[in-house]
């Protein structure tokens, strides 16, 4: 498997990643032109970004990106998705390490990142629940369920905010950092 660029991608393969948005986080991206247009416009709006692919016999297996904020002191995570063939395989963890290092490159400080918990029940010990119950408890009793969180935990993020109710009642928007 090779960490390449996506700019240096085919049509072909950037389709492959666009589809992967649509597969793996239709949540976000409900139709394949809604992800291949976020992949356009990132690409034509963000000239400050990083978007890398983890590619092997010309497949897309993965990819990510990060957008500098801060005048470059943070960068966003923005997205990170890997085929759900693949998953478990160490992509997700090998394109979090070449962006980190890439981010380092740029001067950022700090990654971080949103994750959204808006399934119907909640993935996280925050779905449903009441938020503005005594917050700074509810975060150090933090689970993660079966929600990618687990995913960034692992890698040394830590929790630095929370949005209750961002996508709708007991449906949070939790806010993940590192630094680098």
């Amino acid at each position: 498997m090779q960490i390449v660029d996506m700019k240096t991608l085919t049509d072909t393969q950037l389709t492959q990643a666009a589809q992967m948005l649509t597969d793996e986080l239709p949540l976000g991206w409900e139709t394949f032109e809604d992800a291949m247009e976020e992949i356009m416009d990132l690409f034509a709006d963000e000239p400050d970004g990083v978007f890398l692919a983890a590619v092997e016999n010309g497949e897309v297996l993965g990819w990510c990106g990060i957008l500098p904020e801060y005048d470059g002191n943070v960068c966003e995570l923005h997205p990170i998705v890997v085929r759900g063939d693949q998953q478990g395989k160490g992509i997700g963890t090998a394109l979090m390490y070449a962006i980190e290092k890439r981010a380092k490159e740029k001067g950022a400080l700090t990654m971080y990142l949103g994750a959204d918990d808006e399934l119907p029940g909640g993935e996280t010990s925050f779905g449903d629940v009441d938020l503005y119950d005594n917050l700074p408890k509810r975060m150090q009793e933090f689970e993660p369920g079966t929600h990618q969180s687990a995913f960034y935990l692992k890698l040394g993020y830590k929790i630095v905010g929370v949005i209750p109710d961002a996508n709708g009642k007991g449906k949070p928007d939790i806010f993940f950092a590192k630094q680098l």
